[in-house]
């Protein structure tokens, strides 16, 4: 996640849309043959499941770009995976600016999505805050991954207004649940420099927006699949892709199941008013944040432990309960 990455899911029920920079040509066929690997039914222009647009709602593509391509198929796979019926609307920006982006991202939520997932991210700057309106969509979970360089924070994840997803690990475990998580390594987290905190934060250590809200798995040693053909040389289009640009779509998946769109609310605050909803996280860490020997109040900034922490957030879905 070192340049911006654009891709936004938005996912409803039954109606889903994904953002993403430049175009995938392959990306309807790449998603058929997906689906039909891990045993979904089609998702296809003809039948209304799937359709793509540029970020002014029109047909004409923008320019290819292999790497944006690897994103987009990523977000299609995972945001199907996750709720396969959803219908899929994928958005592509003109470039990875954050204006082309933050178009791109008011597209899909003309469009009436239910969740809006951003696989991308850069370091903060001074006037990040004049971004944050493409992202105020009260009752549209929009969903941006943290960061895959450990402790620090990214806009647009530390914008108010949207999910702020962070990563875990996973290994199998002798429990009922049959896995344990950890801290991915690599997830961003931390005090906001620039965004003023939302109202259902209460973490003490942070007196501006802190990052994350809640993960999923990112740790590309415990990678998903995707397929992609668009760019890939001697026909070997299976990958295995981590980060959390695979978690920030798998979380608008469950916001796509949960179907809570529609409210005046900000989707980021349910998991707060129901933490019990999610797995807590309680090992790991993505880097060092202490302040000096006597300061712990911000070390949850960078550690996971019991409840709240800045890598993994309240935690990871146990269900769609608190989304």
């Amino acid at each position: 996640m070192g340049r911006p990455v654009r891709l936004d899911v938005e996912l409803e029920r039954p109606d889903d849309r994904i953002v993403d920079a430049y175009d995938n040509q392959n990306a309807s066929a790449d998603l058929s043959t997906y689906r039909s690997q891990v045993g979904l039914s089609a998702c296809t222009t003809a039948s209304g499941c799937f359709r793509k647009v540029n970020q002014r709602g029109g047909p004409t593509p923008p320019a290819g770009n292999v790497g944006w391509g690897q994103e987009i198929a990523l977000d299609l796979d995972m945001a199907s995976a996750v709720c396969p019926s959803c219908k899929i609307r994928l958005v592509e920006a003109d470039s990875n600016s954050l204006a082309n982006l933050g178009a791109a991202v008011n597209q899909a939520a003309s469009q009436g999505a239910t969740a809006i997932s951003n696989s991308y991210g850069a370091g903060e700057f001074l006037g990040e805050t004049s971004y944050e309106s493409y992202y105020n969509h009260p009752g549209i979970a929009v969903t941006v991954s943290s960061g895959d360089s450990g402790y620090g924070v990214e806009f647009p994840a530390a914008s108010r207004y949207v999910v702020a997803v962070g990563g875990t690990s996973l290994a199998t475990s002798a429990t009922t649940r049959g896995w344990s998580e950890s801290v991915w390594s690599g997830a961003g987290s931390g005090c906001s420099g620039y965004v003023a905190k939302p109202s259902w934060q209460t973490d003490p250590g942070c007196a501006r927006r802190t990052v994350a809200d809640v993960s999923a798995v990112a740790d590309p040693n415990t990678g998903v699949a995707v397929y992609d053909s668009y760019g890939s040389t001697g026909g070997n289009n299976w990958y295995v892709f981590g980060g959390t640009s695979v978690a920030a779509p798998i979380i608008a998946g469950v916001y796509g199941l949960a179907g809570n769109a529609g409210s005046t609310n900000y989707p980021a605050s349910y998991a707060y008013a129901s933490p019990s909803s999610l797995f807590d996280v309680t090992s790991g860490s993505n880097g060092n944040c202490k302040r000096g020997k006597r300061n712990t109040t911000s070390a949850y900034l960078c550690t996971a432990g019991p409840g709240y922490d800045g890598p993994t957030g309240l935690g990871t879905p146990r269900g769609y309960r608190g989304f």
